[in-house]
């Protein structure tokens, strides 16, 4: 099914009404994993046309999203990961831990973006940044465009990298549903219980009770009650 290309047309607007020269777009992965950071990338693209075939990183095929990862990274005038780790998300909640995976990828740009397009309805990121939200951004916006598909291959290149090096990920399949829930993930987390490397105050562990002492209680019923729809559990 084809799909109407990514434009500059928001980060124009912003040009436009608020003076902003510089305007990156910003997108995440790994909000919904049970396992793994979540990564934010920051990506300033300027006006140029965007390489062929460019949308949501969910609309690629895994080959031609890393294909297009490579020329991405040559082609965008610049670009940045920030990443939240589990013990992170844990603590924070996701809404804080977004923030904070955010703040470390546009901290890492070498010029500090004027505005930010920010994919999606909620600003989890806020002052200082002057933030515009666009509903599927990542399809609508070439710099959203362009930072969903380089975090969606570098995270799934971590959690890969996870599997391949520690024989404890081995059994969970990460190389292949990055640290999501499938039925491999949720077998495994049946047998052996969560690794480090596991979100211990998500809810998948309320179906787990040989595992369930180990879960996480955030320490902020404000943080818990944010995230109380953004969790995703599983019928075990």
């Amino acid at each position: 099914m084809p799909y109407e290309p990514p434009t500059h047309t928001v980060e124009r607007s912003l040009r436009a009404t608020t003076g902003a020269k510089i305007v990156a777009g910003v997108d995440e992965v790994g909000r919904g994993a049970w396992a793994g950071p979540v990564t934010v990338c920051a990506a300033v693209t300027g006006l140029r046309r965007p390489p062929p075939g460019l949308t949501d990183s969910k609309l690629i095929s895994p080959k031609r999203r890393a294909e297009l990862a490579e020329e991405l990274e040559k082609w965008v005038t610049s670009h940045a990961l920030g990443h939240a780790s589990p013990e992170e998300i844990d603590e924070l909640g996701m809404t804080a831990a977004l923030r904070l995976a955010a703040v470390r990828a546009l901290g890492a740009l070498p010029v500090r973006p004027d505005a930010v397009i920010l994919d999606g309805k909620h600003d989890y990121l806020g002052r200082p940044w002057q933030v515009r939200t666009v509903i599927k951004g990542d399809q609508s916006c070439v710099a959203v465009a362009a930072a969903s598909v380089i975090a969606k291959v570098k995270r799934d290149a971590m959690m890969a990298e996870l599997e391949a090096e520690y024989a404890q990920c081995a059994v969970f399949g990460f190389g292949d549903n990055a640290g999501y829930p499938s039925p491999v993930h949720k077998a495994a987390l049946r047998e052996w219980g969560p690794t480090p490397y596991h979100r211990l105050s998500w809810s998948y562990l309320d179906a787990l009770p040989q595992w369930r002492h180990l879960k996480k209680v955030r320490i902020s019923a404000e943080a818990a009650a944010l995230e109380s729809g953004g969790q995703l559990g599983f019928d075990f």
